[in-house]
């Protein structure tokens, strides 16, 4: 079985700072600290669950109408994008490390949908990266909360 690959951005507030859930990846911060012992399925198990959120959040915000200038576009800015997810998730990547790079996002085969058009994209990618980690910690509170800290209901 082939390996998967880590989520990690670079940009870790678990390990820097001690949060629950990762500002750059999205990654629980037990889920960070065990990467390494998991198996490939659940390495996948969680890159969909983070996949799903992204995907959520951000087809809520913006469109994608060319993958092709996206991958093209992460490519000469070197972000890297995992090909196996949803291009949404490339887009996350992009937003994460070039925002305040990026003049115009349909260069990249993106525009942001009516109701956040009126943003700019450091805006609108705080807006992005505030959802996406209440959704994650909400998540995290749902599943995981009481039975890492031994409290079960």
């Amino acid at each position: 079985m082939k390996s998967v690959k880590t989520p990690c951005i670079g940009i870790c507030s678990t390990t820097s700072f001690g949060d629950v859930v990762c500002r750059g990846c999205k990654r629980y911060s037990f889920e960070v600290i065990n990467w390494n012992a998991y198996d490939a399925d659940a390495k996948a198990a969680v890159l969909a669950r983070i996949e799903k959120l992204v995907c959520q959040i951000l087809e809520d915000k913006l469109r994608i109408f060319s993958v092709p200038n996206l991958r093209s576009g992460l490519e000469q800015a070197q972000v890297a994008y995992d090909p196996k997810l949803s291009p949404y998730c490339w887009l996350h990547n992009l937003l994460k490390k070039q925002h305040q790079q990026i003049v115009d996002l349909r260069e990249y085969g993106v525009y942001a949908l009516p109701d956040f058009a009126h943003l700019d994209l450091a805006r609108l990618s705080e807006v992005i990266e505030d959802e996406l980690l209440e959704l994650s910690e909400a998540h995290y509170a749902r599943y995981f909360a009481d039975y890492r800290t031994g409290d079960l209901a």
